[in-house]
């Protein structure tokens, strides 16, 4: 039997792997195909290196392209500033994976080579984009056995988004859910697909606030009532029903001028957004004074709305393999199941990267890495 570590560590094993991967920031002409990217070597002994069947992307990785909050994450890839600067570059993007087990760190016991894994890679990492990427095995989960790598990839970075949400911010789970009113404010895009299933599957009642072309989807995902934003004014529309227990705002912007009034007062409400400027302020003010305005901002508005009677919070993406695992009883359940828009090979990254930019995806845009035609 070939030994574990044989993989990065054989001098007659390859030293470079196909990947996309940006050298500066900018739009779509930043991406470039490289077959000499450095295979991912294990520097921790709690890692695996993975080979990636299936990648997809997010609305992060064109923030990515970007630049957007390049500061906040090469603080977090270099905090002591040891390495040169701009020393992300060479960066490959893409956050979701399923794919195989490799190589396993000495004190990985709960994976082995050959094991069928997802994952969603946390943004100062290198990314999915390519033949083969290393994540923590606490990041790392068992792949849902009902779902082949080109589903599973659709769903980690938006279910553990959503569930960072509505689970960890939030407070809501499946013991306390049932029969609550839930209000999912953008929920024809990645994360709402799955928050709609998933505060469903724990009993909740579900408004989901979509475009009139995915009023179809949200009824087949679970959705109680389906109100289309484009039919008249969507306050207006949203004071008619009665006052929600949770809301969930994956648009941000306006809405949360209004979306707090319609929450029951002084029963433990809460209002979770998805859209922050943490990052951006971080980009504009540096590190220090990025942190200490977003901290006022967070705090002022959190104490002014529990003098309302509501919680106010905000949530973020957090990488976790336990909480993978438990999204995995649910999919094999079949009581969330993956939305796709559209699959595309490995060589047309840049053309899947245009259909994300294009913007009211129904569901996940998905990148088929083993097809590399």
């Amino acid at each position: 039997r070939v030994p574990v570590r044989c993989f990065g560590g054989s001098p007659r094993a390859r030293s470079a792997m196909p990947s996309w991967v940006i050298d500066r920031y900018g739009r779509n002409e930043v991406l470039r195909f490289s077959r000499e990217m450095a295979l991912p070597a294990i520097q921790f002994p709690n890692e695996v290196v993975v080979r990636v069947h299936a990648a997809s992307l997010n609305p992060i990785d064109l923030s990515m392209r970007s630049g957007y909050g390049a500061t906040a994450l090469n603080m977090k890839r270099d905090p002591l500033k040891i390495k040169s600067t701009e020393n992300e570059f060479p960066l490959t993007l893409g956050r979701d994976v399923s794919g195989v087990v490799m190589e396993c760190g000495l004190s990985v016991s709960y994976f082995k080579p050959g094991d069928e894994v997802w994952a969603a890679i946390p943004p100062w990492k290198q990314g999915t984009l390519s033949e083969f990427v290393v994540a923590s095995a606490n990041e790392v989960s068992f792949k849902p056995k009902c779902l082949s790598h080109t589903e599973a990839a659709s769903l980690p970075y938006v279910g553990l988004t959503a569930w960072s949400a509505i689970n960890k911010v939030g407070g809501l789970n499946q013991s306390n859910c049932s029969g609550k009113r839930v209000l999912i404010l953008g929920a024809s895009g990645g994360v709402g697909t799955f928050a709609v299933q998933l505060v469903k599957a724990w009993g909740a009642h579900v408004t989901a606030v979509c475009s009139h072309d995915a009023s179809t989807l949200m009824k087949k995902l679970g959705a109680d009532d389906v109100i289309d934003y484009k039919s008249g004014n969507l306050e207006e529309q949203l004071k008619t029903l009665p006052l929600f227990d949770f809301i969930l705002d994956n648009v941000g912007g306006s809405t949360e001028k209004w979306a707090l009034d319609l929450l029951k007062k002084w029963s433990g409400a809460t209002y979770v957004t998805l859209v922050t400027p943490f990052l951006i302020n971080m980009d504009k003010l540096g590190v220090a004074d990025g942190m200490l305005q977003t901290g006022v901002t967070i705090g002022s508005k959190t104490v002014k709305h529990l003098l309302k009677g509501v919680h106010y919070r905000w949530a973020f993406f957090m990488p976790s393999g336990p909480s993978l695992d438990e999204i995995a009883e649910l999919v094999d359940s079949g009581k969330i199941q993956p939305v796709i828009d559209q699959v595309f090979p490995f060589s047309e990254v840049p053309k899947a990267f245009l259909k994300l930019e294009e913007g009211h995806a129904r569901g996940k845009t998905v990148i088929d890495v083993v097809n590399k035609k």
